[in-house]
């Protein structure tokens, strides 16, 4: 359709430039109408960009149809359809995608570590001063109350390594290096640590090389029961940390948790000091 314009405009200014006009009118006319066409070309900049959204919005309709046949595609607040951070759709999208992947895995290590505290105190002491680890007799949230600053601080800080590290790896083709979830890579994924100036024998994931051989159906079929997982895992712990705080609120696990008369959204309110 282009090119079309531009040749219908060409024969225009050659027929202004067939007639009797002074030069400097003649180029002067036949240069605004060439900008003009211009200006009504359509960029391919625009349609890639398109393209690429369509893409991953496809992408995510057909996981979400196979994560969940019965409620298929399910965005009433249209995340998926917005822009965050002036990123494009199919950057956020990826951005969407990543952080539901994480918080599930969250929750689920969440879960399984509120039923192991619950019932099981490591043997051994907490600190150097031979303080033992809070006992079973306190609930989770009061456990995480009752140790010390030292030891919140180390959890803090080796989880923000986790997340600076994840961040912050080199592009794909160096060392521990991969394509970024928001640029094109895979949300999900967290790269190894070849990256690390010394040497680190195990990955955060498979670190012991249990799934190298998985063909590309398993791997797919794997992350859609960990997306499935990690959101039952997140009503899960949301489900203990109700019963804890809000009598009632959960009539199965009456009796089965113990009350709770902190703030679970302020877990730095009790024994933030040295």
């Amino acid at each position: 359709r282009t090119t079309k314009t531009r040749k219908i405009v060409l024969h225009f200014c050659n027929t202004i430039i067939s007639n009797q006009q002074p030069i400097t009118m003649k180029l002067a006319v036949a240069s605004t109408l060439l900008a003009s066409a211009a200006a009504f070309a359509p960029a391919s900049v625009s349609k890639s960009s398109t393209a690429l959204n369509n893409a991953a919005m496809d992408d995510l309709k057909a996981l979400a149809e196979k994560s969940n046949p019965v409620l298929k595609y399910y965005d009433p607040l249209e995340l998926a359809s917005t822009t965050i951070y002036d990123e494009t759709n199919e950057a956020t999208i990826g951005f969407l995608r990543h952080a539901e992947i994480k918080h599930g895995r969250v929750a689920m290590a969440a879960f399984v570590g509120y039923i192991v505290q619950s019932n099981v105190v490591f043997p051994w002491a907490q600190t150097l001063a031979g303080a033992p680890h809070p006992g079973t007799d306190l609930s989770p949230p009061e456990q995480w109350d009752a140790i010390p600053l030292g030891a919140k601080l180390q959890i803090m800080f080796f989880v923000g390594f986790l997340e600076i590290y994840s961040e912050l790896t080199p592009a794909e083709g160096a060392a521990g290096g991969q394509i970024h979830y928001t640029k094109g890579g895979q949300p999900g994924k967290y790269p190894s640590f070849d990256a690390i100036p010394h040497s680190v024998p195990f990955d955060l994931y498979d670190p012991f090389k249990f799934h190298t051989g998985l063909t590309a159906e398993s791997k797919e079929k794997r992350l859609r029961a960990e997306i499935n997982n990690g959101r039952l895992a997140q009503l899960g712990i949301f489900g203990f940390l109700c019963a804890q705080t809000i009598p009632g609120s959960v009539p199965a696990l009456e009796g089965v948790v113990k009350p709770y008369s902190g703030e679970v959204m302020a877990p730095f309110e009790a024994n933030w000091s040295f």
